[in-house]
This record gives structure tokens, sequence and C-alpha cells, in this order.
């Protein structure tokens, strides 16, 4: 991650750096890389049916698809129809592992770390007769999934923002994996009579991270057998309808888990829905395994910060803080679309100083945001065209290919499924970045046509003219 600390044209600081957060929430289902036996299908329909999942109406089921494992209509079904209906007794979720044999020891650790210990010990049993047997065998070894690559693979990410934020995921299990290690797995080898490591950890969490649905009414983490198979379609522009949480009542035994089909789907089809419409392709690459063509996923994060050395840190602090933002802030521009609306005003804001410090004055504290949404001063908008542009260039010679060289290569055919992640993601952060890059070169050739504070205070008191001519006043 690069930062750049300027304070050339004013005493304020202004770090900027381009950079991504590592999402850890968990998401939903991907694909399998590789495909399964038939009879290894059959046995967990057969599952299913014996647990009371499935019925000869069920209008769907598990299938060898292009993606690996999906489901597919064995009729024709409607638009929103319902696909499938799982019980509450056959999720995963924290309320499974605390009414398992490892809830106690499992209590105080963060739910996802306790789904993933639940499932490799279950995985590993491997026994005729517990619960999960089956689901347990249709589960992927991998995926294409970024935190399962070589570092020979990863190499082919090199300067992204997509590798940053592997690494950085990857270190966090790394971390919480030594933490459970010692205080859980260690203490209690009855418990976890077969040895886990790192690489089953990681394993774990990339199936939570790709499987496990979330924003559902009171379940924020729970993997769905069968549900989790849904294959994603990018030609699908919507989210409704795709699945959610029925029942309740008294008993929370009730509840299900509904699954539909958004769109209509004929017999023999698969059965396919939106993951998520507002991920990146390097948020695509990193949960599931795959990314899109379309130009709207590509997306570059930067990330602004107010420098603690600003000698009016606390000020910019506070009138950041009052308009929802904070020291530091992390500005999505998506390929394609406008500068995110508080993108300028807050570099605006960190680069305040000088003859404009003037508007950091408790006197403005109420109106100051307001001001920063329009050009404060020739010399605070130059200052942040030419840091902007600079951390732009120095990003992009962080490549190990040019743009040209990544063009070439997306017209190929040739590329594995990995490579095809890789090109695609850098190409697409290069665009982005060449495209903010232009919009900060654009408004430079503009500085001396921009109207600032000072005109355009002049202009409301009546002392400057239509055509910007000071007015005089006679006795």
């Amino acid at each position: 991650m690069e930062t750049l600390l300027l304070s050339s044209v004013s005493p304020a600081f202004l770090p900027l750096s381009c950079s991504t957060r590592p999402p850890l929430s968990v998401r939903k289902p991907l694909r399998l890389v590789a495909a399964l036996p038939s009879p290894t299908l059959d046995t967990f329909w057969d599952w299913l049916r014996s647990e009371g999942v499935v019925t000869p109406k069920t209008p769907a089921k598990p299938a060898l698809v292009p993606e690996g494992l999906g489901l597919v209509a064995t009729r024709d079904i409607g638009r929103n129809e319902v696909v499938i209906e799982v019980p509450k007794k056959l999720w995963i979720n924290p309320d499974t592992v605390a009414e398992s044999e490892i809830g106690n020891v499992c209590a105080g650790l963060k739910p996802w770390v306790g789904v993933a210990l639940f499932l490799l010990r279950e995985r590993k049993l491997a026994g005729e007769s517990f619960k999960w047997r089956h689901y347990m065998e249709i589960l992927p070894e991998f995926t294409d999934s970024t935190v399962f690559w070589s570092e020979e693979e990863l190499a082919e990410i090199q300067g992204t923002q997509l590798l940053s934020t592997t690494l950085g995921v990857k270190e966090l299990v790394k971390s919480e994996f030594e933490k459970v290690e010692q205080e859980v797995l260690q203490p209690n080898p009855k418990l976890f009579p077969s040895a886990i490591t790192l690489e089953d950890f990681l394993w774990a969490f990339g199936i939570l991270r790709s499987r496990a649905f979330s924003r559902l009414r009171g379940q924020n983490l729970v993997l769905v057998p069968v549900a989790d198979l849904i294959n994603h379609d990018p030609s699908i522009t919507t989210e409704d309808y795709a699945y959610e949480i029925k029942g309740g009542g008294l008993f929370s035994r009730d509840l299900l888990f509904s699954l539909r089909s958004p769109v209509p789907v004929k017999a023999g089809e698969q059965v396919m829905i939106q993951y998520d419409l507002n991920k990146s392709n390097a948020e695509l690459a990193l949960d599931y395994g795959f990314i899109e063509s379309r130009t709207e996923r590509n997306a570059y994060t930067l990330t602004l910060a107010i420098s603690e050395a600003d000698p009016f840190f606390g000020d910019k602090l506070d009138i950041a803080e009052l308009n929802g933002l904070g020291e530091t802030a992390y500005f999505d521009v998506v390929s394609g679309s406008p500068l995110p609306p508080a993108m300028l005003p807050f570099l605006r804001l960190v680069a305040l100083g000088g003859t404009d410090a003037f508007l950091l004055e408790s006197l403005f504290r109420n109106t100051v945001w307001d001001h920063l949404q329009l050009p404060v001063s020739r010399d605070n908008e130059e200052l942040i065209c030419r840091v902007v542009r600079d951390a732009c260039r120095s990003a992009l010679s962080g490549y190990h290919t040019t743009l040209e060289e990544d063009n070439k290569l997306e017209e190929g055919r040739d590329l594995t499924p990995r490579m095809k992640i890789a090109v695609g993601v850098r190409a697409g952060e290069k665009r982005v970045l060449q495209q903010i890059d232009n919009a900060f070169g654009d408004r430079e050739t503009e500085l001396d046509g921009l109207e600032y504070y000072q005109e355009r205070r002049l202009r409301d008191l009546g002392l400057v003219g239509e055509q910007g001519e000071i007015i005089f006043w006679e006795k």
C-alpha cells in the first residue's frame, strides 16, 4: 500500500493511499471447481428425501453443470416460484454449534470461527452415522477463490488491490487459527481427535465465505445444504425474491429457508440467482472465484486520511465526523460512474490550509461542508488534483504488465480460469485508475476558469458583476 504525504502548497498534510478494505463479512454460495461422481449426488439427494426436504414434486435437483454442481429444473419453473425449502434442523449456523458437543468450548469464539471448527470436526469424523456426512461429501476441496491460489498464481495479480486484500484475509485466518489452536484445539483432544491444520482452517473459511447466506431475518451466518448449490447468473439484475426465512411462531424449529427463482426457468435449464449486484470483480474473485465482463464490476478503492501531523487535525476530524466520515475515508470509484459525491469535499477538507484555513474556524462549523462542495481556492484545487494524479500514476507503475498487454491477453482464448481472473482484475483496476487520472487531469485544465470561495462570496454580497468585474460604489 502506498501513502503520500504532501504539504507543498498548503501546510496541511494530504495522505492518500490506493488500497481496499478487506471485507470480513460472510457471503453467499460459490460454484464447485471439480465435478463429483453421480453416485455421490444420488446419495445426497436420498439423504434430503429421508429428511423430508425434497419430494417428487420438488421442481429442481442437484446436477453436474459447467460450474461444477448446480440446481437444474426438472420442470418449468415460474418467476418467484419456490424451488426448495430447507427446515432449520438442517441448517449449520452458530446455534448448531452451540447445541453440539463442542458448543461449550466454542462459546467465546467469533461466530464464523465456531462454525468453521464445527465443519472441520464433522468433515474429519467421516463416520457412517454423523448427521451431515452426505453434505460434507459434496463440498469442494478448493475453489478458484484467490485465498486458494499458489504463490506463483498470486504473482499474476501483483500490484492489485485484490492481492493486498487476499494476503490480508489469509493473515487474519492465520491469526484466528493460532489463537483457536492454543485455546480450543490443544486443550480438547477428545473433542477434536483428528489434527486440524492451518490449511484445513483456511478451507473452512473459504467454504463459509463462499457458501454461507447472510442478510436474513435473525440469521447472518447460515449454511443451507442443497440451497447453497445455486449458481450465479450475471444476466439476472435483481436480488429480490431469491431467498428468505419463512415461518416462526412459538418454536424456531418451524423456520424454513425458502429459495425462489427470480426468473422463469425451463425444464432442463439451470436455476440461478444474482449473488450481489454491488460487488466488484475483485470481491467476486475473492469470495467466489470468478469475475464478470461487465464494465461496472471494475472498481478501485481510494483511501484518504487526515494526517495526525496536520496542525488542523482536530478541526478537520470534527468536521468530517459531523458529516458522517472519519479520520480515514474509503471511496469506491466504479468504472464508467462519477466520483463518489463526498470524495471531492473530503479531499478539499484534508488539503485546507494557509489562507483557506479560516473556513475551519468554529464560526463556519455548520456551513463549511456546504462550502467544500465547490472549489475553495486555486491552490487547494490544484493540490488535490496533483496528489490524486500522482497516486494514480504510482499505483499504475506497481503492476508487472501494461494495460495494452492485458488487453491482448483478454482477447486470447487459452487462459486458465485463474489466469482469466488475474488478467481481468488487474486490467479493470488499471482502467479505473486511468479514469480517475483523466478526471483530475481534466480538472487541472479548468483551474483558471473555476469560481472559488472568495469570488462566490463577493458575488453573494453584490460586489461582483455577472462578468466577474468588481463593482465600485459611488458616493
